[in-house]
């Protein structure tokens, strides 16, 4: 992701149908600019010349911080190449990835039919999900 792709990312975060920020203003765009200035990798994912959804991943961490797609791409692919392109890259240097998620949705079948393992709850009562190297 280049800094220029930045306000279509967060624009495509602040419209998916689920895993709603309930508070918009807790993401903003500089966490993204100061998110990319550390050991964090990201992609994009195009169609039709536009930005259909993005992934960004926080090495340091052991941090899966993004993985969004825009509505009208749902379905489309665009989640599981981000995904697969993602963990390609990230586990040629890490042995464990960790994300969270809200219970109950399309995203928590996702993460579980790609082998993530449930390892706990958040305070906020998002799940913790975690993959290990193959």
């Amino acid at each position: 992701m280049l800094a220029s792709d930045v306000p279509a990312a967060h624009a495509i975060r602040l419209r998916v149908r689920e895993n709603q920020l309930s508070d918009p203003s807790v993401v903003t765009e500089a966490d993204y600019h100061d998110l990319m200035a550390r050991d964090t990798k990201s992609w994009v994912g195009e169609r039709d010349g536009q930005l259909a959804g993005f992934a960004m991943v926080d090495v340091e961490k052991q941090n899966l911080w993004a993985l969004f797609v825009a509505p009208e791409y749902e379905r489309k692919g665009v989640g599981r190449a981000l995904h697969d392109t993602m963990l390609a890259w990230y586990f040629q240097r890490s042995s464990v990835l960790r994300l969270s998620t809200s219970p109950q949705t399309r995203a928590e079948a996702f993460y579980r039919r790609s082998g993530y393992v449930p390892v706990g709850t958040t305070p906020q009562g998002e799940l913790i999900f975690e993959l290990k190297r193959p």
